[in-house]
């Protein structure tokens, strides 16, 4: 890293405490530069490379200020009380927002999947070639459970990083987390039981709730993930047969759980026997380049199943991901064979010989700084054209944002207006099966960043502040 670049973390992080607050001019170029013992021109550097990520914004004859908005959203307002296990009939919605993300010429900010432009697309191409010549016959057959050993092998190494220790024979490979989540729940559960989840949830988990006939009950989550309090209070009242959260960076509110909530999640369920699916699947996207800690690291029980994927970090296409399973083993092996026999093999070869490469770790300080650079233009954006009373997340890693709109907005009225006009977002009852959030929707923002996403931004603030997607009297 350059000294510019340095100067611009270490601002950046005095932003993130709170240091600077939005709208306060920060210390003069002169100023800066004695008290960093740098250049000036280094400070300029660092300056605008700020200004570009949407951090810093310069005033002809002024200097420089801070520009990061100060919405907040506020914290969830849902009780145990007020929810009870419901069937859940999210698919027909998901698969229409599917389907018009497909459209030509869309501005794609309602898919969670990251545009080829950000991925190490030729890397991963000359990866598979050397897999091919290396064992152009491997690649051929079926790669039965659990998977490729080589691949298996990385995942292990790259697992310390998330401060786990699992052997490579503990790892099942799998076709993306949700084919890992599809088999620790029908592992660990049966039709008619109760999982609770996060609230708001990703579409995806409660998709796989929905085909596995189980039902779902919604525990509200904060800044700091799902309230343990509320949960506490939920396994008291309903007879709860699996957790399922996501820890690192959820999908779609962006809460990060402190380690000692982790711990104490973890110590919660295992006194009640009671197993946690983690979906991991953002971890290795935090902006500060500190990976957080999974709930796994904190696990002594193999109480937690835990699930990962290279979809939001590599390559979506290649479908792999994988599955700690921790005492329920032999369960998933068997589901796994049963239900895909096996994740294709050629792919797995090409990500194993990608990641002994060493390349991975480079690409992803490229892709967490182009995300976190995008969130802040997004969120510089929403402040700007967004009714005032708009409130937007700040998610410390991955690249989604959740905002919450005025109580009068319908966030279903705003999808459809928006698809009308060329432009794609997740509206908030997609999050929930009991259709909450209808003031809400989700953004993603890992696409390559050019006045067109400006322009769709700016259309959609006065979409929102428009009479068309107020809710219905």
């Amino acid at each position: 890293m350059n000294l510019y670049e340095e100067l611009a973390e270490r601002l950046k992080a005095g932003i993130r405490q709170g240091l600077y607050a939005p709208g306060q001019k920060v210390p003069s170029v002169r100023r800066f530069s004695t008290q960093q013992q740098a250049s000036a021109a280094t400070v300029v550097a660092a300056y605008r490379l700020l200004e570009a990520q949407g951090w810093l914004e310069a005033k002809p004859q002024s200097g420089y200020f801070v520009c990061l908005p100060d919405a907040l959203p506020p914290r969830a307002t849902q009780t145990c009380e007020d929810a009870a296990p419901c069937q859940v009939n999210v698919s027909g919605l998901a698969v229409q927002l599917y389907q018009a993300t497909q459209r030509e010429g869309l501005i794609s900010l309602g898919a969670a999947v990251p545009h080829p432009e950000l991925l190490p697309t030729r890397d991963l191409r000359e990866a598979t070639s050397r897999a091919m010549r290396r064992s152009s016959e491997a690649s051929c057959r079926y790669s039965f459970p659990p998977g490729e050993k080589s691949l298996r092998l990385q995942i292990a190494r790259r697992g310390a990083e998330a401060g786990c220790a699992f052997d490579p024979e503990e790892i099942q490979v799998t076709c993306g987390t949700q084919e890992s989540i599809h088999l620790a729940l029908r592992a660990i559960a049966r039709p008619g039981d109760v999982v609770a989840i996060e609230s708001p949830a990703f579409f995806g988990t409660l998709q796989a709730i929905e085909s596995m006939g189980l039902q779902a009950l919604e525990v509200p989550c904060d800044g700091d993930g799902i309230s343990l309090e509320a949960l506490a209070m939920a396994l008291e009242r309903w007879p709860i047969k699996a957790v399922l959260v996501v820890a690192n960076f959820s999908n779609p509110s962006g809460s990060l759980m402190p380690d000692a909530r982790k711990r104490q999640l973890v110590k919660m369920l295992a006194e009640r026997d009671i197993p946690l699916v983690e979906d991991d699947i953002y971890g290795d996207l935090a902006h500060d380049r500190i990976r957080p800690h999974a709930i796994k690291a904190y696990d002594t029980t193999s109480n937690v199943l835990y699930c990962g994927s290279f979809s939001k970090t590599l390559a979506p296409g290649c479908r792999v991901g994988w599955l700690v399973p921790g005492r329920w083993g032999q369960e998933v092996s068997q589901l796994k064979y049963v239900s895909s026999m096996a994740t294709a093999t050629l792919p797995q070869l090409a990500l194993a010989e990608y990641l002994v490469s060493g390349r991975y770790e480079r690409h992803l300080v490229r892709l967490r700084r182009t995300v976190e650079s995008n969130l802040l233009r997004a969120q510089t954006l929403i402040a700007r054209h967004f009714p005032h009373d708009t409130r937007v997340s700040r998610p410390q890693g991955g690249f989604l944002l959740w905002v919450q709109m005025p109580q009068d907005c319908d966030a279903m009225r705003l999808y459809q207006a928006a698809i009308n006009e060329g432009i794609s977002i997740s509206p908030g009852p997609l999050f929930s099966p009991q259709e909450k959030f209808r003031n809400c929707f989700r953004l993603s923002v890992a696409l390559p960043w050019d006045s067109r996403v400006d322009n769709a931004l700016a259309r959609l603030g006065q979409l929102v502040g428009s009479q068309a997607i107020q809710s219905p009297a």
